[in-house]
C-alpha cells in the first residue's frame, strides 16, 4: 500500500484522501472523457449564438481560417456568444481556434474541448456574469479560461474537468482596461497541470475554491500584479491565503 504525501498543502497520491480544511482532496482520478460525438461539424466561419443553441453532445472543429490549430494570440473563435446566450451539449475538436468568445453574461454547460486551441474560451464585457456548468477541458498548453472582463459581475466554474493544462483559469494580466474579478471554482478535478487559478492581486481579483481533487504536483493560486501596459504581469507570489485565493 503507498503512503499519500503532502505537498503544498496538497495531498498527492492517495486514493481518496480529504484535506477537509483546505477543500482539497487528492487522488488518483484522470478527468472524464468528452461523450461519443453524435456527429461532426466544420466550421469555417465563427458561429453567432445568441439565446440558446444545444449542439447535441455534435463535435464541432475549424476549417479554413479557424483551422490551422496553432497557438497564436488573436485568433477567432468557433462561437461568439451574444449577452445573456447559452452554449451546451458541445464537443470542440481540433483545431479548436480560439474556442468559444462570450461577449457579455453567458452560459457553457456541458461543453467539452478536445484539445484546446489558443485558449478554451474567453470572457468579455462590463458588469458580466459567466457560469461554467459540467464538460471538461484536454491538453490546454496555456490557458483554459481566459478572463478579459472590464469589472462587475462574476465567473463561476463548477462540475468542471480539466487534464494536462497550464491555467485553468486566468484574469488578464496585461489588458487595457483593468479592474477587480471574481471567480468561483467548485468541484473541479483537476490532473497533469500547472496552477488552477491567475489572479492579480493589486486590482482586488479574488479566488474561492472548495471541492478540488488534484492528481499530481498542480499548484492553487498565482498572485500576478497586473497592469494596462501590456507588460508582461510580474509573478510576486502564490496561494492560498486568506484574502485573494480562498479555500473552503
Amino acid at each position: 500500500m503507498s503512503i499519500p504525501s503532502i505537498r503544498n498543502g496538497i495531498i498527492v497520491g492517495a486514493t481518496v484522501l480529504a484535506l477537509g480544511a483546505a477543500g482539497i482532496v487528492g487522488a488518483h482520478l484522470a478527468a472524464a472523457d468528452p461523450p461519443p460525438a453524435t456527429g461532426q461539424t466544420t466550421l469555417t466561419q465563427t458561429m453567432a449564438v445568441s439565446g440558446n443553441f444545444d449542439g447535441g453532445n455534435r463535435r464541432f472543429i475549424g476549417g479554413g481560417d479557424l483551422g490551422d490549430g496553432g497557438q497564436s494570440e488573436g485568433q477567432d473563435p468557433l462561437f461568439r456568444l451574444a449577452a445573456g446566450a447559452t452554449l451546451q451539449n458541445v464537443i470542440i475538436g481540433a483545431p479548436a481556434a480560439d474556442g468559444v468568445h462570450c461577449q457579455a453574461t453567458c452560459t457553457l454547460r456541458n461543453v467539452f474541448w478536445e484539445d484546446v486551441g489558443e485558449d478554451a474560451a474567453t470572457f468579455r464585457g462590463s458588469g458580466a456574469t459567466v457560469v461554467v456548468d459540467g464538460g471538461g477541458a484536454f491538453n490546454a498548453e496555456d490557458k483554459v479560461f481566459q478572463d478579459n472582463r472590464a469589472g462587475g459581475g462574476s465567473v463561476t466554474i463548477r462540475n468542471f474537468e480539466v487534464e494536462n493544462f497550464g491555467k485553468l483559469y486566468r484574469s488578464c494580466g496585461n489588458c487595457s482596461t483593468q479592474a477587480r474579478r471574481d471567480v468561483v471554482l467548485s468541484n473541479i478535478t483537476a490532473s497533469d497541470g500547472d496552477v488552477l487559478v491567475g489572479i492579480n492581486i493589486n486590482f482586488g481579483d479574488t479566488a474561492r475554491l472548495s471541492g478540488i481533487t488534484v492528481n499530481g504536483d498542480i499548484g492553487i493560486c498565482d498572485l500576478f500584479e497586473g497592469n494596462d501596459s501590456g507588460d508582461e504581469p510580474e509573478k510576486v507570489g502564490e496561494g492560498p491565503n486568506s484574502t485573494n485565493c480562498i479555500l473552503s
